[in-house]
């Protein structure tokens, strides 16, 4: 044993890796086509706008490079509060509704912080987000996963879960749920599974974390409301990011919800980070001022709405089709593929070995599975990788078929 191992907490002895951080070294091979990480575009990122955001910096430089409040700058909660009236069904109070985070998975920590004792429940999509599942397990959280279809979490099979949990005397925290362009199954909950999921989660008296990081970033359809603003009771948190809407390097997260939870969070966060950015928060700010976030917004939206749909032409050219299944997404950032006679693992072997690289579906597993999935990203690669990638895949999966 050696000096640190025998001093590491409980949660340290138990801690896991994410999987795609650690499979990064793999990926950077000269000549790999990577969709494994679910980066954004660098050749979209309104670099010449944002520096001229930071402008802000000459301007208000002695306030802004300051210690800044824990709940997050005001300017930018009040363009916040303003910006997403829509999307939350009124303007939200940014004076005690609305606390920005550094990245929006900073919420579920933060969160877990304020709800969670070791051996209390979150309830889970099954496959879900693993940078939540995580941080959920270093809480000391027990995961309770509910299966998903093209239409999002079975509501049905949540209410079974919820009663069974109760008869168990089990103390379920919240309901995490990824309701738009999920990551990473890609599907969006429906209208009606939305209202089903709000009615049991008052019913069984328990909070959802509405997390929407791809919600804006829509291609097809209509946007359906925010389980924030069907709810009467103030019992949704809503948690969203600028990461996919603008860069994910300002690392400026949001959440808005009932200003209890609010300030408790906000407490908890006093003793992470003191607060977030006010460098990065004001330049965000600045940045949609000038109106940037809604006119660039349209052209990310188009961006990645082409490299979908190469995506989508070059499974139906390259894959074997009678061998694979999956949901062409709405929106977002991934796809998600199922091979029953194909073990992910065998073939992402085989895949690295034709230079491609995918995400193994087990680890979006909270409870285990996923042994004949895996994600893929298209919004990194350019139509042209795309392409080949998708033929390299197909390839690899005809050979483990032979």
């Amino acid at each position: 044993m050696t000096y640190w191992e025998k001093l590491y907490s409980r949660t340290a002895l138990d801690l896991k890796p994410s999987p795609i951080r650690e499979m990064l070294h793999v990926i950077r091979k000269p000549g790999m086509i990577s969709f494994a990480g679910g980066m954004p575009d660098p050749d979209i990122f309104p670099v010449e706008q944002f520096a001229e955001a930071s402008g802000i910096l000459s301007k208000q430089g002695r306030d802004v490079l300051q210690y800044g409040t824990t709940e997050g700058y005001d300017p930018l909660k009040e363009f916040i509060a303003t910006w997403t009236e829509p999307r939350m069904g009124r303007k939200t109070d940014p004076a005690s509704e609305i606390l920005v985070t550094s990245g929006s998975t900073q919420v579920v920590d933060l969160l877990n912080w304020s709800l969670v004792n070791p051996g209390d429940c979150i309830v889970t999509e099954e496959p879900t987000f693993l940078g939540s599942t995580l941080n959920m397990r270093n809480h000391g959280a027990e995961i309770l996963t509910v299966p998903c279809d093209d239409e999002g979490m079975r509501t049905d099979i949540l209410a079974e879960l919820l009663e069974k949990a109760r008869r168990e005397g089990k103390a379920v925290k919240y309901i995490y749920s990824i309701v738009n362009f999920h990551n990473p199954l890609g599907c969006t909950l429906s209208m009606e599974r939305r209202q089903k999921l709000l009615d049991l989660a008052y019913t069984y008296d328990v909070p959802i974390l509405e997390d929407d990081p791809y919600g804006y970033v829509r291609f097809d359809g209509e946007h359906l409301p925010s389980l924030f603003s069907l709810d009467n009771r103030g019992i949704v948190l809503f948690a969203c990011s600028f990461s996919k809407i603008l860069a994910p390097g300002t690392r400026i997260g949001w959440c808005v919800g009932n200003k209890e939870i609010i300030r408790k969070m906000a407490v908890f966060k006093q003793g992470v980070d003191v607060c977030t950015s006010v460098v990065s928060q004001a330049m965000v700010y600045e940045y949609c001022r000038l109106g940037y976030l809604e006119s660039f917004l349209p052209r990310i939206i188009d961006h990645y709405r082409k490299k979908r749909d190469a995506m989508e032409e070059a499974f139906r050219r390259f894959l074997p089709l009678e061998e694979v299944s999956w949901v062409k997404p709405q929106g977002g950032f991934f796809y998600w593929l199922e091979t029953p006679r194909i073990e992910a693992k065998k073939l992402f072997e085989k895949a690295v070995e034709n230079n491609v690289a995918f995400v193994l579906g087990e680890p979006f597993y909270p409870n285990g599975g996923g042994l004949h999935n895996f994600r893929m990203c298209y919004t990194f690669a350019s139509p042209e990788q795309i392409d080949e990638g998708c033929r390299r895949l197909g390839t690899a999966m005809k050979e483990l078929l032979r």
